[in-house]
């Protein structure tokens, strides 16, 4: 049995054009591009595309980033990571797990992006708290010091269209890592665009 694993760490995986067709790194990104500033990330506007962020109570920090676009929604993370070690794999080893304690089903395939995981998640829905099942899609993607998550929910986990939309949505995040060291893992700070209302 061979071992994934090379002497640096588990290897990285990444679409083999990430470098020319995204998720880039700030250094490949366009520089005239009109980029929405997000801190750890930057995101292209686009017509019919809707912005969250994701805010823990206690701490008031952004956690992530959502996007509602073409019917779906695509929730994003991006975290610090070694620069000669991926982080998708063992992330989805723990996806996994989590799913299925509670009680989800989740399958691997190979998506557009490289290895993903489809799962069906239970959720409490409705006021008389009716059980129910979303689809939901895990992609993830290594760069240079860093590791961008996303989830998939909505219309692009079964329409093909959608899914080609979204994933390309996906593919042209630019992720700012900073030079600031950082463990691995660990969230890299996100924040308010520094204009609100501009679009």
């Amino acid at each position: 049995m061979t071992d994934p694993t090379s002497a640096d760490g588990p290897r990285k995986v990444a679409p083999l054009d990430r470098g020319t067709d995204g998720p880039f790194d700030e250094s490949e990104a366009n520089p005239v591009r009109p980029y929405i500033d997000l801190g750890g990330i930057k995101i292209l506007p686009r017509e019919g595309l809707n912005l969250r962020l994701e805010v823990e109570e206690q701490t008031k920090r952004i956690v992530a980033v959502g996007l509602d676009y073409a019917g779906s929604t695509l929730q994003v993370q991006p975290f610090a990571a070694p620069r000669s070690a991926g982080l998708w794999d063992e992330t989805r080893e723990q996806i996994r797990q989590q799913i299925r304690q509670q009680g989800g089903r989740v399958e691997e395939r190979e998506g557009p992006l490289g290895p993903e995981l489809l799962a069906e998640v239970p959720v409490v829905a409705g006021p008389e708290g009716t059980a129910g099942k979303r689809l939901a899609r895990f992609v993830g993607v290594d760069g240079p010091r860093w590791f961008l998550r996303g989830v998939i929910g909505g219309a692009a986990t079964s329409d093909v269209e959608a899914a080609a939309k979204v994933e390309e949505l996906f593919r042209s995040i630019v992720v700012v890592r900073g030079g600031s060291p950082m463990p691995p893992r660990d969230l890299i700070p996100l924040r308010m665009p520094a204009t609100p209302g501009v679009a």
